[in-house]
Order: structure tokens, then C-alpha cells, then sequence
């Protein structure tokens, strides 16, 4: 059966630069937007909000919902991976809440696409998406809370 790891991905703009952060993967630095798992009992807007703050300390609400990538990793482990989008009106300082986040960097579109230390092509692909400017709205997600009780 198929179990794939589901997660949560802003691209973040500010005056056009994007931030992205800095991660060790196997002892190498590597870049990606601020990402992660979602957690139990969590909307897919909620763990991108949690994450954003954990990872920057940016607190920020996904403004729109860009793409659903479907990507298996070089190691066969299948992702799931909701893209959003936070257009924010000015930079602001970065403060990672999240021990494994070296440094956040606000960098343009060009330094970006061009770094050889991205964490996956979905680094890449995420803003090829951001830029072709289709925008969905956050309802498209919608999340059904069925009422968790101890039986269930």
C-alpha cells in the first residue's frame, strides 16, 4: 500500500527576492523553502503557517494554494507536497525556530535557479510555479474536522 509522506511547502517573496533556507543534508548545506511534514490534527494551511514559523520565525498565512507536486525521491520515498504562496510587502529579519535550520536568505529569482545545492528539483519547480502566476484559492483545500473521540 502506498503511503506517502505528505507535506507542506511557501514560496515567500518580498521585493523580489525569495527566502529560502539553509539545511545540512549528509554533512552538505542545501537550500529549500520553508517546508515540512504535516502533523496530526493539523489543516495543510496550518502546517505551512507552523512551519513557516519554525523554520524563519516569520508569522505569515498562506495568501494562495499553486500546485500539488506528486514526487518520489531518489530513495523511492513518495511525497505529496502542497505549495503556497505568501507575498509579503517588505523583507523582514529571519529567526529560525527549528535546530536543524542553519540560516534563512533572502535571495533573487536568478541566484536561486541557478544553485547547485537545492534540496530537491521541487526547489526549482516551486517557483517555476510562483512565476507563471496562477493563484487558487485556499478554500480549494478544504478541511472536514470529524469529531475525534477515544473510541474512534
Amino acid at each position: 500500500m502506498l503511503k506517502p509522506h505528505v507535506t507542506v511547502a511557501c514560496v515567500v517573496q518580498a521585493e523580489n527576492k525569495f527566502l529560502v533556507v539553509e539545511e545540512k543534508v549528509r554533512g552538505k548545506a542545501t537550500w529549500n523553502q520553508p517546508a515540512g511534514h504535516l502533523e496530526a490534527r493539523e489543516t495543510l494551511v496550518e502546517a505551512a503557517e507552523r512551519e513557516l514559523y519554525e523554520e524563519t520565525g516569520i508569522i505569515a498565512r498562506p495568501q494562495h494554494f499553486l500546485q500539488l507536486h506528486q514526487w518520489i525521491a531518489p530513495d523511492n520515498t513518495p511525497f505529496l507536497r502542497f505549495l503556497f504562496a505568501i507575498d509579503l510587502p517588505e523583507i523582514c529579519p529571519t529567526e529560525p525556530h527549528d535546530s536543524d535550520i542553519d540560516r534563512c536568505l533572502w535571495v533573487d529569482e536568478q541566484t536561486l535557479l541557478q544553485a547547485t545545492n537545492l534540496r530537491s528539483p521541487l526547489v526549482a519547480e516551486s517557483l517555476h510555479c510562483y512565476r507563471k502566476g496562477e493563484r487558487y484559492p485556499l478554500a480549494l483545500l478544504g478541511a472536514f474536522n470529524w469529531p475525534f473521540t477515544k473510541d474512534a
